[in-house]
């Protein structure tokens, strides 16, 4: 048991830097918009903005400007908040005394005093800030470098495969996927990869003529070029890269934004379908990450090179979007949930339904937060 605890330690210390700084640049990056998103939609509905911090505890830095807003940096960097006036708590949880004995020019700048609509406005505009982020980061990386494309020629069919079963030849070129497009290779992997049991209809070109092909891709653990462990479909066919055969498209911005959108919903449909799988079984928990494996990968993807680590911004930034959307008090959407009752109702949760709620949420947030430590720690103990 030492040793297994050393090996974590000296992991993590082995790449300090090389793992924490990179952590770092994205996590802010995504954060601040979030909290950005939160701060435009209150700041539009006349909502009096106490604090913008980056990161939580004592203040490290900060400033106040013109309209009163507290902006800082909090010695612990592992997320944000925004304080709104009449806020009792970062969770942005009321504080009934004081909300009661608000005057009416109080009431003006209180967030809690707005209508339903626009505290949902404000609530909501945090996660879809981070989509908006996504779309623009992947929109900048097509428009300027490019979208890669290598076309889908099968070079080699593995024995006893998939692609064997299905009567995949070398030569043959994938044309589409269950009636979707295939414009390069990495298209193909990409829907293959996250269909694994699940029938698929290739249609291929073969020489001057096209078959259909019909293939099952097997669920495998595959390795990736930093030596994590990824379980998906393959299918058994191998893509020889030759010189020339690897082309980038240059696109224009109008296109580029097409597939960052694109792409964000692919990322989007992806997660979701993965959270899915977990709770019918399709899917193993044990993927699921929290900061050390953040940090791990973000490290690693670092060494790629700076719009490596910006892709995974976007890709982290939806991720969180999305959890933050999650029908959980504590959560945003645990607040939207409590602004769906209260627009049915006609009135809000009792403020002893609402501190349990927030109860609750808390223990499942902190729950999952264990959960995702556990794994990332058996994660390291096993690189």
């Amino acid at each position: 048991m030492p040793e297994f605890f050393l090996h974590i330690f000296s992991t993590l210390s082995h790449g300090l830097v090389g793992y924490i700084v990179p952590f770092l640049f994205v996590l802010t990056i995504v954060v601040f918009f979030h909290e950005l998103g939160h701060f435009l939609v209150a700041r539009w509905a006349g909502v009096k903005v106490l604090t913008f911090s980056l990161g939580f505890g004592p203040e490290l830095v900060g400033l106040n400007d013109r309209h009163g807003t507290r902006w800082k940096i909090s010695a612990i960097p592992l997320g944000g908040y925004v304080k709104f006036f009449g806020d009792d708590t970062e969770a942005s949880t009321p504080a009934a005394a004081s909300l009661a004995a608000m005057t009416a020019e109080e009431r003006e700048g209180s967030f809690h005093h707005k209508s339903v609509a626009k505290r949902a406005a404000i609530v909501a505009a945090g996660p879809f800030a981070n989509f908006i982020l996504a779309i623009v980061i992947f929109t900048c990386l097509f428009t300027f470098f490019g979208k890669p494309s290598t076309s889908a020629r099968v070079d080699k069919v593995e024995a006893n495969s998939a692609a064997a079963a299905a009567g995949f030849q070398v030569g043959d070129v994938v044309t589409t996927i269950d009636g979707t497009a295939i414009g390069s290779f990495a298209d193909m992997q990409r829907i293959v990869s996250i269909h694994a049991g699940d029938k698929l209809t290739f249609t291929v070109k073969r020489g001057n003529s096209t078959v259909q092909l019909s293939g099952t891709p097997e669920l495998r653990e595959v390795k990736d070029p930093f030596g994590n462990t990824h379980r998906m479909g393959v299918l058994g066919i191998t893509r020889a890269t030759a010189p020339g055969d690897a082309v980038t498209e240059r696109v224009d911005p109008v296109t580029a934004l097409g597939l960052g959108v694109k792409e964000t919903w692919f990322v989007i449909d992806r997660t979701l379908a993965y959270i899915g799988g977990i709770f019918t079984g399709r899917e193993a928990a044990d993927q699921v990450g929290g900061p050390l494996r953040i940090a791990q990968i973000s490290g690693q993807v670092a060494t790629i090179g700076v719009g490596a680590l910006i892709h995974l911004a976007a890709v982290l930034s939806i991720s969180i979007g999305l959890l933050n959307l999650f029908p959980v008090p504590l959560l945003d959407g645990g607040h939207l949930l409590f602004y769906a009752v209260e627009a049915v109702r006609g009135r809000p949760l009792s403020e002893r339904a609402q501190e349990m709620g927030f109860r609750i949420g808390l223990g499942l947030v902190l729950m999952l937060m264990v959960f995702a430590t556990y794994n990332d720690i058996l994660h390291l103990a096993a690189s």
